[in-house]
């Protein structure tokens, strides 16, 4: 019967599978590593927060695709608390870590990566029943995404879970991976190709959605008179979501290759050189997101720039408030709708909620 070890400290697990934590997270090297973290998870806390707060402000994202964004935003910003646990457990401290704060540790990670993976899988089937019926949005309602969203925390926090459970080589030394001291070599086989696996079937799903929807618009497009931009409106999120899906099978991909590498028990790979930059690029993934939101999205991008623009200008809302009225006059009786309504969602956006009365007078 194998002795299981509990009750060691990690440093046991280190040395047993000849693991160095010290090389390159000392002095400088250490100070620029924890300089570059801090920066990103501030961004990654403050980006992702104003996403959310736009969507529960803009009443024009009140829509399954939107509440899945903002939940995606949500998976960033618990990436950022993991990334931030992890840089205050990290290098020569991981040697001091009991066996349970170092399965935290991992834990957070594993949980954040599979938060945003299983909430792509779920857009992509949102988007599939949204565009085989050619509408912009789905029919499904807010219970629904709402048990949507409880269902990809509870199988994120499962996932992240598992080692802790019992797939572990806590009892089996020999079966520890290099990486993961207390992980065994079997279940990061199992993880990164599942995860590598769903990646492959996801980007081929998203193509093939993406070249329907355009095939579709152009045969529209030629016996419709419709608007154009709300023609372009499937094709423009189908971009977006495909932006976020290559952004996410970019950051993470080297990582799972390295995690099986090391399951593969290959000692010649150099697996310990590179996987510092590897968890840096996968970190990368949640900066990046909340920039292809804007970037992509108008809408979005006006909606938090007018949230920036009302927290840090709040000693002026009376002058900016008179300029509404003027600025809706000055256009012509057929574009004034169009002015109010802005105004209406600027106020609403802002907390003033006499914002449509004040442009109606």
């Amino acid at each position: 019967m194998n002795e299981c070890y509990y009750d060691k400290r990690m440093d046991f697990f280190y040395n047993k599978t000849n693991t160095d934590t010290i090389d390159d997270w000392t002095g400088p090297k250490l100070i620029v590593v924890l300089c570059f973290g801090t920066f990103f998870c501030l961004f990654i806390f403050i980006s992702n927060s104003l996403v959310i707060a736009a969507v529960v402000k803009n009443k024009r994202f009140h829509f399954p695709f939107y509440y899945l964004l903002a939940n995606l935003a949500a998976a960033d910003f618990f990436a950022g608390i993991a990334y931030v646990f992890l840089m205050f457990n990290t290098g020569p401290v991981s040697k001091t870590l009991t066996v349970n704060r170092w399965f935290l540790r991992q834990g957070l990670l594993d949980t954040s990566l599979t938060a945003s993976l299983v909430n792509l899988l779920v857009i992509a089937v949102e988007r599939h029943m949204s565009i085989m019926r050619m509408k912009i949005h789905s029919n499904l309602t807010k219970k629904r995404v709402t048990f949507l969203i409880i269902s990809i925390w509870a199988i994120a926090i499962f996932m992240g879970a598992v080692p802790t459970l019992g797939w572990n080589c806590l009892c089996d030394i020999t079966a520890c991976s290099s990486l993961a001291p207390i992980y065994s070599r079997s279940y990061l086989v199992f993880w990164s190709i599942l995860n590598l696996v769903v990646f492959f079937i996801m980007v081929v799903v998203y193509i093939r959605i993406y070249m329907y929807v355009q095939r579709k618009t152009n045969v529209l497009s030629s016996h419709t008179s419709g608007s154009i931009s709300r023609r372009r409106t499937p094709v423009k999120l189908m971009k977006t979501v495909m932006t976020l899906l290559g952004a996410f099978v970019v950051c993470w991909t080297p990582g799972l290759v390295v995690l099986l590498l090391d399951g593969l028990n290959c000692t010649y790979c150099g697996i310990q050189n590179v996987k510092r930059w590897f968890l840096l690029l996968a970190l990368l993934n949640s900066v990046m997101n909340p920039i292809i939101y804007s970037y992509k999205d108008d809408e979005m991008w006006s909606t938090m720039k007018r949230m920036i623009y009302c927290s840090s200008e709040d000693k002026s809302q009376d002058r900016r408030s008179s300029r509404i009225p003027s600025t809706v006059l000055c256009r012509s009786t057929d574009t004034s709708g169009h002015y109010i309504e802005d105004g209406i969602i600027q106020g609403t956006i802002c907390g003033k909620g006499d914002l449509g009365d004040k442009g109606n007078s």
